[in-house]
């Protein structure tokens, strides 16, 4: 079974070389790829010293690092981390026990049911991530504990058949929406969390980020689930309708006439509206459950052709294995 370690990295000198260490011996069969992102500091240096395959992304962003990650490495399972020694090696081996025995397609390692509320030091980081949970949770209906954590695992049909359209650090929440959404079996494990050490800043901004993970749900949620969405804005327009016509039509009622004629427009115009939304959210309720159905077929696909390689490498390992009598033949 292949096993590949994908490290994110922009400006992590200080910390890639030990992560890089600890990973080769939590995981030694494990190939680990450090994927520099503009590095300014040497990282890639450090990290290639350190023994890990360096490869670059010059795209800015973490979300273009993972995109090129998944679209060119191939192994049976993926182990994400980030490059500033905030998550403990020791939990890798059980992380990828489960993808590799099918258990999960997904593993999260939890911060938030663990050491994050006391280690993180950085204002609103706390409140943003509970905040980001409750969201993904109510809207597609998840029980994830921890939403926006750098440490998991993957199975191959998962990276295979992930979309990647986040550019920066929204892609967290991009890849939890995505397999709830798309059915996948999403397992988590409490993991130890340490902040990092004196010298080395995060690249996370508190606001300008945390209102793009907003952003991203939201348009995540009118992506995957657009009947929900539309409804919702359909419901409000109705009520903001039938708020401006009833004291229209009570006046009407009694005396006859209509008073307030650009009242009357503006409420007909918001129920006109809210039908139209409602219409939409129905169509594309309609396009999407078709969308999902070439997915699973799409997915079969992915599942065949993983399967027949893992097959393939497996006779062409018994063929090159000196012990192995049909070798000679």
């Amino acid at each position: 079974m292949r096993i590949a370690v994908l490290v994110p990295c922009y400006n992590e000198s200080m910390t890639i070389e030990k992560v890089v260490k600890d990973f080769q011996v939590a995981l030694p069969e494990a190939d680990v790829y450090v994927y520099d992102n503009n590095s300014t500091d040497h990282s890639d240096v450090r990290a290639r010293e350190a023994g890990a395959i360096v490869r670059y992304e010059h795209r800015q962003g973490k979300g273009n690092v993972i995109r090129t990650m998944f679209r060119e490495i191939q192994a049976d399972c993926y182990l994400m981390v980030d490059g500033d020694d905030t998550y403990p090696a020791v939990y890798a081996r059980e992380m990828t026990d489960m993808v590799l025995h099918g258990k999960a397609d997904m593993v999260i390692g939890d911060r938030l049911s663990s050491t994050y509320f006391t280690e993180n030091k950085r204002r609103f980081h706390n409140s943003g991530n509970l905040m980001v949970r409750k969201l993904v949770n109510r809207f597609f209906d998840g029980e994830i504990t921890d939403i926006m954590t750098g440490y998991r695992a993957f199975s191959y049909p998962f990276v295979k058949s992930f979309p990647v359209l986040s550019k920066g650090f929204e892609i967290e929440t991009e890849m939890t929406i995505h397999a709830l959404d798309k059915n996948f079996h999403v397992r988590s494990i409490p993991v130890d969390y340490r902040d990092r050490p004196n010298g080395s800043v995060s690249k996370l901004n508190t606001y300008t980020d945390g209102v793009k993970v907003i952003a991203t749900i939201f348009r995540l949620l009118k992506d995957y689930r657009p009947l929900q969405f539309f409804s919702a804005i359909a419901l409000m327009l109705a009520f903001f309708a039938a708020f401006l016509f009833t004291p229209i039509l009570l006046e009407f009622s009694r005396t006859g006439m209509v008073p307030r004629f650009p009242t009357l427009i503006v409420s007909g115009f918001s129920a006109l509206s809210s039908i139209l939304l409602f219409c939409c959210g129905l169509i594309l309720h309609t396009e999407n459950q078709r969308n999902r159905q070439n997915f699973e077929i799409q997915l079969n696909i992915i599942e065949m052709l993983w399967q027949a390689g893992a097959q393939g490498t497996r006779t062409d390992l018994q063929q090159n294995d000196p012990s192995n009598p049909a070798a000679f033949k």
